[in-house]
């Protein structure tokens, strides 16, 4: 049996993946214990490990994009950066804090620790004798920097003529927009080891141990520089078969394509941002609609059209073999799981990863990429009809359900972190078996 501790910031995104992931390991017989957000307390222990709460300072919720009012008018970089350093790099110390409390009241063989978790940096800093191996799990597009990729928060896909030269124009820039983040944890990686931070913050993954990316290869940019610690395992997400079965569940009879529309759970107060133009564009389509408010109630949306179906969550596992075309705001966990049952997408834009996410949806060919938050009902309709009558979505789409099908999963995660684990160390990290 090995001891794990699992952090991630207090964001569903982040905390849902992560879930399955804890109650893998403790399926197989080992201690968890999970660092994240009181408000997913309960989510935790369901789960059979044992929460460990983030304190006061470090413990926001999902509100904490909507409490900087600036924030809206950012874009691209900007609000890479903005985020970076007012959501992501304040509360690192905090974060480090914590896992080292959890460390020193018991030994564990590894921490696992989502990308944005950015105390995970100052833990890398200490000595490998120090501490035990840190690995990051890829709930994310994949943010390690590449001479073969633009800076990420750019959404921006590889060029096909200069990439190289764009590349690193794009990086020095980047550098300089992401440097109060980087001053930030600075500060707090000098109070611990008395040196500079080695990398740029949005880079801390370079010092993890491994990189396990919860994704296939053919979703992930191409990296001629990427490092030996990267891996991929392919979606870990959690069974989507929990939410019952709506009343009008009869009506996905297969007579008509089925388009679904989401805007996730965290991006979902706005219907204009997506479900309302999307409702509007397939209002005179033979198509059978159906939406998730992501737990909103349902009178929360804007009238129906006949040929639209609604419910507050839905059973993923029972609903994506009927769907057609999956129509996002692109979250990373919702695309990575339509994937897997190869339904072709159609990603908005929008901010966090977003952008990253739409980029790669339409770079690895399985739908339709709109670069505008709030598209048009004109814009949106062009797409979901593109993409319902080009079979070459689809083609794509299954070609990567079939490497995921294929992919090592929990097991390859598991496999890491054993590996990594197994090797030597210091007494005073060495558990009692």
């Amino acid at each position: 049996m090995s001891s794990i501790v699992m952090a991630s910031i207090p964001v569903h995104g982040h905390v849902t993946p992560l879930l399955s992931v804890a109650r893998s390991f403790v399926q197989r017989g080992d201690d968890v214990r999970f660092i994240t957000g009181d408000q997913f307390a309960e989510r935790v222990s369901a789960t059979g490990a044992t929460h460990v709460a983030l304190p006061h300072d470090a413990d926001f919720d999902d509100t904490a994009f909507r409490q900087f009012p600036e924030r809206a008018k950012l874009k691209g970089t900007k609000a890479i950066a903005h985020d970076m350093e007012h959501i992501f790099a304040r509360p690192a110390k905090e974060q480090y804090d914590t896992v080292m409390a959890a460390l020193a009241a018991q030994p564990a063989d590894a921490v696992l620790t989502d990308p944005a978790f950015t105390g995970g940096t100052i833990v890398t800093g200490h000595s490998r004798s120090e501490r035990p191996p840190v690995v990051v799990c890829g709930v994310l597009p994949l943010p390690l920097s590449s001479r073969d990729t633009a800076p990420f928060g750019m959404g921006l896909p590889p060029a096909r003529w200069f990439n190289r030269p764009r590349n690193a124009a794009l990086a020095a820039i980047n550098r300089r927009v992401l440097a109060n983040a980087d001053r930030v944890v600075d500060e707090f990686y000098r109070k611990v080891h008395d040196r500079e931070l080695a990398c740029s913050l949005i880079d801390w993954l370079s010092q993890a141990d491994a990189v396990v990316q919860f994704t296939v290869p053919a979703f992930e940019y191409p990296r001629s520089d990427a490092p030996a610690t990267l891996h991929f395992v392919g979606p870990l997400s959690a069974t989507g078969s929990e939410a019952p079965l709506p009343d009008w569940w009869a009506d996905l009879d297969g007579t008509r394509p089925v388009v679904h529309l989401t805007q996730g759970t965290v991006a979902n107060v706005d219907y204009r941002q997506l479900i309302a133009p999307a409702l509007e564009a397939m209002t005179d389509q033979d198509v059978l609609v159906v939406v998730s408010t992501g737990g909103r109630p349902i009178d929360t949306l804007p009238p129906l059209p006949a040929n639209a179906r609604a419910a507050a969550f839905l059973p993923y596992d029972e609903l994506l073999p009927r769907t057609s075309v999956f129509v996002t705001n692109g979250g990373y966990g919702g695309v990575q799981y339509a994937l897997r049952f190869g339904v072709p997408i159609v990603a908005t834009g929008g901010k966090e990863d977003k952008p990253e996410v739409g980029a790669r949806v339409a770079w690895s060919g399985v739908g339709r990429r709109i670069r505008s938050d709030r598209p048009s009902a004109a814009a949106l309709r062009t797409a979901i009809l593109a993409v319902l009558d080009e079979p070459r979505y689809r083609q794509a789409s299954q070609r990567i359900a079939e490497q995921m099908a294929a992919a090592s999963g929990f097991a390859g995660l598991a496999k890491v972190v054993d590996e990594l684990s197994a090797a030597p160390r210091p007494k005073h990290f060495e558990r009692r078996r």
